[in-house]
């Protein structure tokens, strides 16, 4: 049985809020593939874009990319304000995305709206037991990321590269607040995608999905399991892969 569908990035969205969420838009696009008979609805990877914002070098294979948070979405949920976000210093750059404005703007308004999710949500707190496989590791890397002022994990300090017990044990007591900031991020990301994708699903449009091949270097993923990676003993990767592949000019 045929079927056809669109390439449609999430980023390359229109939005008022300087790139493609998973708001508004992102119905009125699956209405209109619906509209066109269409059956489904490619995408790029949706993970936290690294160094470039190239989808396809990730923080995490596991995580969402927090500038997909559709920020209406938040404050019809009480977790932001319209002037909050009017006042945040967002571009509105329909011709092009301002990945520099977004990273300056966009984290302080998903700080206030994860400040606002009470320590006792039990959505909160279920999502986090499940998804401990990845999130606990994915949470201390960020925030460990943001301290350092988000140099690449192979020039961190050595105990926490290596991932020794000690330095592992003071950066989660130091970093509480951090982890549990980018812990809600993902939280409210996957909140969103869910009720994204069952909207798709309800109308007859299936999505299909696309993941970074490689992981990258630079991620929670090579960080915390380093075994699974050709690294050396300093923990730097000894061989690299890419699509194309680095040797090729």
């Amino acid at each position: 049985m045929r079927g056809s569908g669109i390439l449609m990035p999430i980023f390359s969205l229109p939005s008022p809020r300087g790139i493609g969420a998973m708001g508004k838009e992102a119905r009125e696009f699956i209405d209109f593939l619906k509209a066109a008979g269409q059956k489904y609805w490619q995408i790029l990877p949706i993970g936290p874009t690294g160094y470039g914002d190239s989808p396809y070098q990730s923080f995490s294979a596991h995580a969402g990319n927090p500038y997909f948070i559709d920020l209406d979405l938040l404050a019809a949920r009480g977790l932001l304000s319209g002037p909050e976000i009017a006042e945040s210093g967002l571009l509105d750059s329909p011709g092009a995305i301002d990945y520099g404005n977004l990273y300056a703007c966009r984290f302080d308004l998903l700080r206030k709206a994860a400040a606002k999710i009470e320590p006792g949500d039990e959505a909160f707190r279920a999502f986090r037991r499940q998804n401990a496989y990845w999130l606990k590791d994915y949470a201390l890397f960020m925030s460990i990321k943001a301290e350092l002022g988000m140099i690449a994990c192979q020039q961190w300090p050595a105990g926490l590269r290596r991932r020794d017990e000690a330095a592992l044990r003071a950066a989660k007591k130091r970093l509480e607040g951090e982890i549990r900031f980018w812990s809600a991020v993902q939280f409210l990301f996957f909140e969103q995608w869910k009720d994204l994708k069952a909207y798709a699903n309800q109308n007859g449009i299936r999505i299909i999905g696309d993941i970074p091949i490689y992981a990258s270097p630079d991620s929670s993923d090579l960080w915390a399991r380093g075994e699974l990676f050709q690294v050396n003993r300093a923990g730097r990767v000894t061989a690299v892969a890419g699509c194309p592949p680095p040797s090729f000019h």
